[in-house]
């Protein structure tokens, strides 16, 4: 069996994933036609010819004007049952989703609207392509908490259907700190936290998230590495990093793929996941990026099977279906290596 059918038959989770960054050029396309928007692109060539970033600013800026098509509850059933079904097709067995409310309230979207289209695709992909998954809403760190106080409020009645609180957006000059007090009401609510942190912005925001926002997992994490005493503590306490390479090396996180820090997390004992983040974007969903890493750090099939399992130890699902899932892992590297 090769390298590329072994990936394709392991049972994985996705941790890292946001659904506004899975909308395609031909979807983004499709729903502007529908919904009478006008893009600044004359074809689906020309959008992707500007998938060229710098950096996360450059990515942030197309991200947010893409999101313009998106505005009734169909268009977000579509984007996510679009990324169900390819999903699905690379053996993905649960998933869970950031969603971005302000990118679309600010626009005039009502919450209910978003969630709700969200929702029933998700509910649809439990019941016809047997995917589990989580919600995940995440706030914006460029606009202020007083914002973000406002979105979880209006989160609140759909409670029983988002399990955590995020944080995204422009990472630089943007401290997790900055959102202590939402953070801290979210978690009293009942919301589990998770918070980007040490993609661009370094180990300090790391430490923050942890230390103020008391997140149970890291997004990206690949800047604790710059502080010894911060990996040891991240690696005793086994908290998860949902690394994103295809992601780190689309916005220049790092050179090549030769160069990601993945192999360094994994030598020292990081409980490291990978994920697509924003796949439309940035060249691959779960696959590809199990595929880059391996061939450009040699990865074993038993170092992939051991990603794989890591995606559901890491997962918010109940420790039953955890070891339920990790026993699938278990017998395709049993069996078809």
């Amino acid at each position: 069996m090769s390298i590329r059918d072994f990936i394709q038959a392991l049972p994985k989770a996705e941790l890292h994933l946001h659904i506004e960054g899975t909308l395609e050029p031909e979807l983004m396309f499709a729903l502007a036609q529908r919904n009478k928007v006008n893009l600044p692109y004359s074809s689906i060539d020309a959008l992707r010819a500007a998938y060229d970033f710098g950096n996360l600013q450059d990515f942030l800026d197309l991200y947010y004007q893409g999101m313009s098509v998106l505005q009734t509850e169909q268009d977000y059933y579509d984007l996510t049952w679009s990324y169900l079904e390819k999903s699905r097709a690379q053996n993905l067995l649960h998933t869970e989703i950031f969603f971005d409310p302000q990118g679309h309230t600010e626009r005039g979207i009502e919450f209910s609207t978003v969630f709700n289209g969200i929702h029933q695709a998700l509910t649809d992909g439990q019941r016809k392509l047997n995917i589990s998954s989580e919600l995940i809403m995440c706030f914006l760190r460029h606009l202020d908490e007083a914002d973000a106080f406002s979105t979880l409020q209006q989160a609140l009645p759909y409670k029983d259907h988002i399990i955590g609180v995020g944080l995204d957006s422009s990472e630089l000059g943007h401290p997790p700190g900055k959102f202590k007090n939402v953070f801290a009401r979210a978690r009293e609510a009942g919301f589990l936290p998770v918070a980007h942190a040490g993609e661009e912005g370094p180990a300090d925001y790391v430490a923050s998230a942890l230390d103020d926002l008391h997140i149970v997992r890291i997004d990206h994490g690949n800047r604790c590495l710059d502080d010894a005493e911060l990996t040891a503590r991240i690696a005793a306490a086994q908290i998860p990093l949902t690394v994103c390479p295809l992601s780190n090396l689309k916005l220049c996180v790092v050179k090549n793929m030769q160069q990601h820090p993945l192999r360094q997390m994994l030598d020292k004992g990081l409980l490291v996941t990978l994920n697509s983040d924003d796949p439309a974007y940035f060249g691959g969903y779960i696959n590809e990026n199990y595929l880059a890493v391996q061939v450009a750090l040699n990865l074993s099939r038993e170092e992939l099977a051991g990603l794989a399992r890591n995606s559901f130890k890491a997962s918010f699902l109940p420790d039953q279906l955890k070891q339920a899932m990790i026993a699938k892992v278990d017998a395709v590297e049993i069996h078809q290596t």
